[in-house]
C-alpha cells in the first residue's frame, strides 16, 4: 500500500475522529490536547487522547492510547492513524506528528512502508506520510526474527 491507497474520505473521517478525541484529553499540566484515530485493516476505528500525570513519566500519548485500546481487543493489523493536537482553547496551528515512543509502538504493530500517518489541523487540512518516512531504518519485530 502506498499513500494513495488510503482514500480521501477515510483520511477526512480519521481526522474528524481525532479532532473529537482531542476534546477528551486530560492535559491539566501542559494544556496541549491531542487526539488520535487508528484505522484497522478490518475498517474499525479506535480513538485515543493524551492522558497526563502529575509525575509526568506515566503520561500516555493519544496514539498509544488508541493502539493499546485496539490491541487489548485483539486487533493486530492497522492501516492508518490520524493525529490532531495543539494548545487547549486555540485553533490548531501546526501539525502534531507522533513522538519517538509512539513511532516505536507503531513499528511493533505496523509495516513501515504500508502504514499511513496523518497529521491533521482539520478535516480538510492535513499531511500524510508513511511510517517509514517518520522512522527510517526503524527497529521492529523483523529485527528479532529467528
Amino acid at each position: 500500500m502506498n499513500k494513495a491507497a488510503i482514500e480521501k474520505s477515510e483520511i477526512e473521517e480519521l481526522a474528524g475522529r481525532a479532532l473529537q478525541a482531542r476534546e477528551l484529553s486530560y492535559s491539566p499540566y501542559s494544556d496541549y490536547r491531542v487526539g488520535a484515530a487508528l484505522l484497522t485493516a478490518e475498517g474499525d476505528i479506535y480513538t485515543g487522547c493524551n492522558i497526563e500525570n502529575a509525575a509526568y513519566t506515566p503520561t500516555n500519548c493519544a496514539e498509544r492510547t488508541a493502539f493499546f485500546k485496539a490491541v487489548s481487543e485483539g486487533k493486530r493489523n492497522f492501516r492508518a492513524i490520524a493525529i490532531a493536537g495543539g494548545p487547549a482553547g486555540q485553533p490548531i496551528a501546526q501539525y502534531a506528528w507522533p513522538c519517538g515512543v509512539c513511532r516505536q509502538v507503531m513499528m511493533e504493530f505496523c509495516e513501515p512502508e504500508n502504514f499511513v500517518v496523518i497529521a491533521a489541523k482539520s478535516t480538510g487540512e492535513y499531511q500524510v506520510k508513511k511510517l517509514s518516512e517518520l522512522l527510517p531504518d526503524g527497529f521492529g519485530p523483523s529485527n528479532l526474527a529467528k
